[in-house]
């Protein structure tokens, strides 16, 4: 088997957790949902999170100074499946979803927990760029709850291929 087929095959396996991250720059709102987060730093508390180049929001985050990284348990799978399988180049998510307005104009949706985080590098990466990010402020909202995984959302079809 080439490598590249192992590869594949292996990490497609993963049982990453979902985010959904979201962001504003100016008047434009952005969000999408995210397999690619892990935490980078204890001391300082810092978050890896890339976004692909094809999608939307990454196109406001590149003009953002903070992005809003939700956690998303077991009962947020309606959102996954608007935040993953629409896009913002034709659809205004926000309209279809409950959220407020959140520290540094972040839009901040109801789920298992959030952390508004200041955006310090930009890295790329390949198909998606890495945003390495410093938390300022958060919310759990339902401690406890099991995080939902890739392999629970893996049948969603992308609003945008990678």
């Amino acid at each position: 088997m080439p490598s590249a087929d192992a590869f594949q095959q292996l990490v497609s396996e993963i049982d990453y957790p979902m985010f959904v991250v979201t962001t504003v720059a100016g008047a434009t709102r952005g969000g999408c949902l995210v397999g690619f987060v892990t935490q980078a730093s204890l001391k300082p508390s810092r978050l890896l999170v890339c976004l692909s180049k094809a999608n939307a929001t990454f196109t406001v985050a590149a003009a953002a100074e903070a992005l809003a990284v939700h956690f998303l348990g077991e009962g947020d799978v309606e959102l996954a499946r608007l935040f993953g399988e629409e896009t913002g180049d034709d659809v205004d998510k926000f309209a279809r979803c409950d959220w407020r307005e959140g520290p540094q104009r972040l839009p901040v949706l109801p789920t298992k927990g959030w952390v508004g985080a200041a955006i310090l590098t930009r890295t790329d990466n390949g198909d998606h760029v890495g945003f390495l990010v410093e938390p300022f402020a958060g919310e759990v909202v339902r401690p406890g709850e099991a995080q939902l995984s890739f392999q629970e959302v893996r049948d969603l079809r992308p609003g945008h291929p990678v």
